[in-house]
C-alpha cells in the first residue's frame, strides 16, 4: 500500500535499463539484471499497491550488490508508467497477477525457481504464486504483507483517499504513473469495495514449503501482527521474522538498514 510517491532525488533506477515487453497482453515496464554467477538465482521484486519500478528506487540494486543475485522488477499493469488499467480492478486482481501475468513474465525473463520480494500488495501476491507453485519458488521475503482484511487496513485506505482528494498528494504521485487517478483509484477503489471484505488468502498458505522470511513495521498503519501470525501457522516451511520498531507500512524505505539482515537471511537460506 502506501502513498507512491518517492521523495525527489531517490529514484535510483537506471533508467535507460528498463524495456517494455508485452506480458499478459499488456506493455509491461521492466528492469531485469543478471546475477553475477549465472548459478545464482533471482530475486523478483512485487511493488506494494501504487507502486512501480521507480518506486522501488534503489532498493533491487543494493539487495543485488550485497547478494550477488539476480534482480526482475517490473510495474504491473495499470501502475507506474506500464499501460494503463481499462478497466476497474476485480476482487480476485491479485490471484490474476500471480496465477496469470507473473507466470508468463517468469517465462520471458527466463527466470527459474526465483526468490519473491513481495511489499504489501506485492508480498500478497508473492504468498498465491508461492501456493500454487510451491516446487518453483526458492525462499520468499514478505514485507508488511496480507492474508486477509482488517479494519485498520480499510480506515487507513480511506484516509489516504481523503489525502487523495484533498492535499499535494496526487501531485507527488503523478511524477510516477502514466494515469495517476487511474492508478489511484484502481487501488483505492477495489479495497474499499463491500466485496472485498471477505478477501482472504489463507488457503494458499498450506502448500508453501519454501523459507519465508516476513519483515512488518512495528508501527504499520496498514496492518497488525495477525498477519504474520497466520502465515507463520499457515505455511509448512521455515518461517522467520523482523519486527521493526519505529516503523510503518514501508520497512525497505523507512528502515534502509534492513535491507542487510534480509540479504544475510536469504544467502543463508538459498
Amino acid at each position: 500500500m502506501g502513498d507512491g510517491a518517492a521523495p525527489a532525488g531517490e529514484m535510483l533506477i537506471d533508467e535507460g535499463a528498463v524495456e517494455r515487453r508485452s506480458i499478459g497482453g499488456a506493455e509491461l515496464e521492466v528492469l531485469q539484471v543478471p546475477p553475477r554467477d549465472a548459478d545464482a538465482p533471482t530475486i523478483v521484486f512485487l511493488h506494494e499497491g501504487l507502486g512501480s519500478v521507480r518506486l522501488w528506487r534503489d532498493v533491487p540494486m543494493r539487495v543485488h550488490r550485497l547478494t550477488g543475485f539476480g534482480a526482475l522488477v517490473y510495474s504491473r499493469r495499470g501502475n507506474g508508467f506500464s499501460e494503463p488499467l481499462d478497466a476497474p480492478r476485480g476482487v480476485r486482481y491479485m490471484h490474476d497477477e500471480a496465477l496469470v501475468v507473473l507466470p508468463e513474465l517468469l517465462r520471458a525473463a527466463r527466470v527459474r525457481r526465483p526468490i519473491l520480494f513481495g511489499h504489501s500488495d506485492g508480498a500478497s501476491i508473492a504468498l498465491i504464486y508461492a501456493g500454487a507453485f510451491p516446487r518453483e519458488v526458492r525462499a520468499l521475503v514478505v514485507e508488511a504483507p496480507h492474508v486477509f482484511v482488517e479494519e485498520l487496513s480499510i480506515e487507513s485506505i480511506a484516509a489516504i483517499g481523503e489525502r487523495y482528494r484533498t492535499s499535494d498528494l496526487r501531485a507527488k504521485m503523478a511524477r510516477h504513473h502514466h494515469d495517476v487517478d487511474r492508478t489511484f483509484f484502481g487501488w483505492n477503489d477495489i479495497w474499499l469495495a463491500p466485496a472485498f471484505r471477505t478477501w482472504n488468502i489463507e488457503a494458499s498458505l498450506p502448500t508453501i514449503s519454501a523459507p519465508l522470511f516476513a519483515v512488518q513495521g512495528a508501527d504499520d498503519e496498514y496492518g497488525t501482527l495477525a498477519q504474520l501470525d497466520a502465515i507463520a501457522r499457515g505455511t509448512a516451511g521455515r518461517v522467520d521474522r523482523l519486527l521493526l520498531d519505529g516503523c510503518g507500512h514501508a520497512p525497505h524505505r523507512e528502515r534502509p538498514e534492513s535491507l542487510e539482515l534480509i540479504a544475510a537471511w536469504l544467502r543463508a537460506n538459498t
